[in-house]
């Protein structure tokens, strides 16, 4: 029995030393995510808008060539017969001089590449968001878990007692009856709660790719600091010139603009410099010796000027013309939702804050509620159902108390997320209210 004790009491110790926290979450979801693996991905392939819009301003090199082989019998005026190879090759050069839709496209590849950038920093942030939402929803329903077990014991426990007492006469059979009824109740809540923390253990699983380990709670009376400045409307404002989603949303308003300008250049003329260099050779026939060679190179200037196609470009025009003005209003609904979304957060958290002061009063009235409860069922003034609904009041306290908690947390992390300002420092923070 002594070695039973010893083992259970190593490993209680080594999975508290075991017990993960929110940074390391993050850094398995960093590894295993696959929307953070996708943005990756796109960020990379972002990347390359620029040099591809580059290389429409850089010259172009080609080398073309060509063999033939000719078969001719001539009868008039005399009878002849030719029969020779053709070979020849040419090297072309060509420099854009003017060509105001690829210096247009250049531009857009610049604009391309820098809101690749942005949606990764969003994706990133995201991944911040999704990780700790994560962790700190298997926290919650843990915690309620627990309250529901205890609760379900306390209720067998005043079962138990209230059978003992109906035994010997001290209570009526109404007393039991509301004893089993309270115990059968949380039983089934019990098994709905069980659910939902496998529920959030999946959700964690396929976030980092691993079986979730044992996590590290939030420390007991952990207080949490009012946003600074105290002001909705400064983070609203903040978030409308910050927030990621707004900021690409304003690069993608600035590319749908050079779309129209790119489109409205296919007006113009293009001029290009051409330089190109030709080998030709001409082999001797079965009637003739002659062989021929010859070789030339050019440099000049080539100018186009496109005058009617269809009306094609028109069209072109008018259509990136609409979609230039829907993206100004697609910019216009980002500012508004990310001005929405800080000031949402902003009253999360201090409404959180307060909640949490409330919730930590009424525990500690929850809790003498019960101790006088259970002491006047001892000396016969309160009857069992008394102690039960104290009991139940005070687990739904607690659990109220925790989740409060959790919710202030998380309405940190979005109103950081919301103005731009979201970072590794935000969730070493966290990390530090955290059990170790």
């Amino acid at each position: 029995m002594k070695r039973i004790v010893l083992f259970v009491a190593a490993a209680c110790s080594c999975s508290l030393v075991q017990a993960a926290d929110l940074l390391g979450i993050y850094k398995d979801a960093r590894v295993s995510d696959t929307k953070y693996a996708g943005a990756r991905y796109q960020l990379e392939a972002g990347r390359e808008k620029l040099p591809q819009g580059r290389a429409g301003l850089l010259p172009t090199l080609s080398l073309n060539g060509s063999s033939s082989y000719l078969n001719m019998d001539a009868t008039l005026p005399t009878s002849r017969k030719y029969d020779y190879n053709t070979n020849s090759y040419s090297l072309q050069l060509t420099q854009p001089l003017f060509r105001w839709q690829n210096w247009v496209s250049y531009k857009q590849g610049e604009l391309q590449a820098s809101l690749a950038e942005v949606q990764f920093a969003a994706a990133e942030m995201d991944l911040m968001l999704r990780s700790t939402q994560a962790y700190f929803d298997l926290l919650n329903a843990q915690d309620v878990l627990n309250v529901v077990t205890q609760l379900k014991t306390a209720a067998g426990e005043q079962l138990q007692l209230s059978k003992k007492s109906f035994e010997v006469g001290t209570v009526t059979v109404t007393d039991v009856n509301d004893a089993q009824s309270r115990y059968d109740i949380a039983a089934a809540q019990e098994i709905a709660a069980q659910n939902d923390v496998n529920v959030k253990r999946e959700a964690l699983r396929v976030l980092t790719g691993k079986e979730p380990p044992v996590l590290a709670k939030l420390r007991t009376g952990v207080n949490l600091t009012p946003p600074s400045p105290a002001d909705a409307e400064q983070w609203a404002q903040a978030a409308q010139q910050g927030n990621f989603d707004v900021q690409a949303q304003q690069l993608t308003t600035e590319i749908a603009a050079r779309e129209v300008e790119r489109n409205r250049a296919a007006h113009l003329p293009t001029v290009d410099a051409v330089g190109s260099y030709t080998r030709y050779h001409a082999g001797g026939s079965t009637s003739s010796v002659t062989e021929s060679r010859y070789s030339d190179w050019s440099v000049g200037v080539q100018a186009t000027l496109p005058l009617y196609q269809g009306g094609g470009v028109q069209s072109k025009v008018r259509e990136t013309v609409a979609l230039a003005e829907k993206a100004k209003d697609d910019l216009e609904g980002a500012k508004r939702t990310a001005g929405q979304t800080a000031r949402q957060s902003y009253l999360g958290v201090t409404s959180g804050i307060a909640q949490i002061k409330g919730y930590e009063a009424a525990v500690v009235s929850s809790t003498s509620a019960l101790e006088s409860n259970k002491l006047g069922y001892q000396v016969g003034v309160k009857i069992n159902m008394d102690v039960l609904n104290a009991q139940s009041q005070l687990a739904d306290t607690s659990q109220k108390l925790a989740k409060a908690r959790y919710d202030t947390i998380m309405a940190q992390v979005k109103l950081k997320q919301a103005v731009g300002s979201l970072s590794m420092k935000d969730l070493e923070e966290i990390n530090a209210l955290l059990e170790h």
